[in-house]
């Protein structure tokens, strides 16, 4: 039997660092994401071979091991052994055999929350073979605790709700529960958006560990200028989901300019003097506004910009060291299916 699962990228649009604790947990965080058509994959083939084989075919690790309940946390592969390790521990399906192929449609540390999407992607696929009671939030909760709890990996919570429901959100998030609310964008304000955005790939990758642990230690130790800022990036993120429901991509960049603004005020590293000058540039070339995807630092950028200009912004984009990603929103979240020999 063969088991195929992908599950979608995102773009963050507002509240990034909203949805980590223990800022969520003291204030309550808001999130407006929504997904796009690149994805994580993942193909689970069942052998009789009594041994488990790993392939990250994109960043090159490969593993075999003897079938066993739990696979060693030595640096590598750790996402699928994460997941296998806890879908042993949890639903105790008895021996496993099988290979297990995975990749990403970008590279790791891009900002479109790679890995937490993989995380869903590996977990949607062992749902499927093994008829596993996981609807959307249950499988988003999961791979949130192996991602964090398990593998102690720092980081938010958006990324698996996002690759878990797909589409656009506004998801709110609490000390004692999480709400996802799918907002219904009529499709002319779609297509708008889409003809009004740029996305960016800077070509280089980053570590978010150290931005994330920057900005934990600034709101634990109440530093005022991280929560006031995190406090309006949150203000921003109800005024951007206004402007979006309305169509007002104008105000819409408008509000997602001041938000960038703040969100480099959470931490020292949120930007760097390149990305501060590639912004600079575009903006002067007549882009509206734009920001880092994700937790900062690299990866990816996205600008919105007049329709009209568009292509004269990516021309000068592609002058610049990087690469022009054409994309398109998606309405799905992660899901998965089997083949039978």
């Amino acid at each position: 039997m063969i088991i195929r699962s992908k599950a979608p990228l995102r773009v963050g649009f507002a509240g990034g660092g909203t949805d980590i604790s223990p800022y969520c947990d003291t204030y309550g965080g808001y999130i407006l994401n929504a997904t796009i058509n690149l994805y994580t994959h993942c193909t689970i083939e069942t052998s009789d071979t009594n041994t488990i084989e790993l392939y990250a075919s994109d960043i090159h690790e490969h593993q075999t091991f003897d079938s066993a309940p739990e696979l060693p946390l030595d640096g590598q592969l750790s996402l699928c052994k994460g997941v296998y390790n806890r879908i042993m521990k949890d639903y105790n399906p008895g021996s496993l055999s099988f290979k297990m192929t995975t990749y990403s449609d970008v590279p790791p540390g891009s900002g479109l929350g790679s890995s937490s999407t993989m995380v869903v992607c590996i977990l949607k696929a062992f749902v499927e073979w093994l008829h596993l009671p996981l609807g959307e939030y249950e499988l988003a909760q999961l791979a949130f605790e192996i991602e964090r709890a398990d593998l102690k990996f720092p980081g938010g919570k958006q990324d698996q709700y996002a690759a878990a429901f797909g589409g656009f959100n506004f998801m709110e998030f609490y000390h004692d529960r999480i709400i996802v609310n799918p907002l219904r964008i009529k499709r002319w304000i779609i297509d708008e958006l889409e003809a009004s955005m740029i996305l960016f790939y800077t070509g280089a990758s980053r570590v978010s560990d150290a931005i994330i642990a920057e900005q934990i230690s600034n709101t634990s130790n109440n530093n005022c200028k991280t929560i006031e800022a995190m406090h309006k990036i949150k203000e921003s993120t109800s005024e951007m989901k206004r402007f979006l429901i309305s169509g007002n991509i104008k105000e819409f960049a408008r509000s997602l300019g001041n938000a960038w603004e703040y969100k480099k005020k959470t931490a020292q590293s949120i930007s760097t003097p390149e990305i501060d000058l590639l912004y600079k540039n575009v903006i002067q070339q007549g882009a509206y506004a734009g920001k880092v995807s994700g937790a900062g630092g690299g990866g990816f950028t996205f600008f919105i910009v007049d329709p009209a200009k568009k292509q004269d912004i990516i021309n000068f984009l592609q002058t610049q060291p990087g690469s022009v990603v054409h994309f398109s929103f998606n309405e799905g979240g992660c899901h998965g299916w089997k083949l039978f020999d």
